[in-house]
C-alpha cells in the first residue's frame, strides 16, 4: 500500500473541491481518478469499474458518461471514502484525542486537532440530496426556517464524537438561539457520557476565520488545559 504523500497543485485543489461548501459543480472525474491514484491504489476491474483502495478502505467507481461529477450522491460517496480512509491520528500526550466541533444550523465539522491540515468529518442536517435542494433554492434555509429535528441532526454528530477523548465546540451566537448551546443541552439529556467529555464551548465568528485559524485557536485552548509542570 502506498504511503500518503503531501498533496499539492492539482491534487490539492481536487481534494479541497470534494470537501468544498457549497458543493463544487465542476469537479472533473479525471482529476478525481488522478487524486485517488496519488493517495492509494486504483485498479480497473474486468467490468470497467475502478476499485480504489486506501488504508484498508475500498470504493468502487462505475463508468460515467459525464466529464464532471454530476450528482450530489456521487460527491458525498467520494467525500465519505476520503473521510473513513484517513490515517488514524496519533494520540497526544496523555492518550486523549482532542477534537474540535464547529457547529451551526447548516453543518457540523469535526476536526482532529493533532493533525496538520486536518480534513473535517462532515455531518449535514438533512439527507444530502434533500439538504442541497433546499440550500440552493431557498434563502429561508439560511435563516433557520427549515431547521431539522434535533434528533436527526445532533444524533449523527454525537455518534461521530464517540471516539473523541476531549471535545471543544466552536459556534456562533449566544443563548438558546445558538445551535451550539442547543447541542450542548441536547447532549446532556441524550448522551451524558459524551457530554462529560466536552471541555469547552466558545462563541466565535467562524465566517471570518480560516480553517487553519480555527485549528490554531483549538490547539491554544487545549494547551491551556494542560496542567502546569512543577
Amino acid at each position: 500500500m502506498k504511503s500518503n504523500p503531501p498533496l499539492s497543485g492539482t491534487h490539492l485543489r481536487t481534494y479541497n473541491a470534494i470537501f468544498q461548501h457549497p458543493v463544487s459543480h465542476n469537479l472533473n472525474w479525471r482529476a478525481v481518478r488522478a487524486l485517488f491514484a496519488a493517495l492509494g491504489e486504483v485498479a480497473e476491474e474486468p467490468n470497467g469499474n475502478l476499485k480504489v483502495t486506501r488504508n484498508g478502505q475500498t470504493l468502487v467507481l462505475r463508468p460515467v458518461s459525464t466529464k464532471d461529477v454530476a450528482e450530489i450522491e456521487e460527491l458525498m460517496a467520494l467525500r465519505h471514502f476520503l473521510e473513513r480512509s484517513e490515517p488514524a491520528a496519533a494520540a497526544p500526550p496523555g492518550g486523549k484525542l482532542h477534537c474540535l466541533l464547529v457547529l451551526d444550523h447548516q453543518e457540523a465539522r469535526i476536526y482532529r486537532t493533532e493533525m496538520s491540515g486536518s480534513v473535517p468529518f462532515l455531518v449535514l442536517p438533512h439527507e444530502p440530496g434533500h439538504y442541497f435542494r433546499h440550500a440552493h433554492h431557498s434563502r429561508d434555509f439560511t435563516r433557520g426556517e427549515e431547521k431539522p429535528d434535533p434528533n436527526s441532526y445532533f444524533g449523527p454528530v454525537v455518534a461521530a464524537l464517540h471516539a473523541a477523548g476531549e471535545i471543544l465546540i466552536f459556534g456562533t451566537g449566544t443563548g438558546m438561539g445558538s445551535e451550539m448551546e442547543q447541542f450542548v443541552a441536547w447532549v446532556k439529556d441524550h448522551d451524558p457520557e459524551v457530554a462529560g467529555r466536552i471541555v469547552g464551548s466558545v462563541s466565535i465568528d467562524e465566517h471570518h476565520l480560516t480553517e487553519g485559524q480555527l485549528l490554531a485557536k483549538a490547539r491554544e485552548f487545549y494547551t491551556q488545559l494542560q496542567p502546569a509542570k512543577p
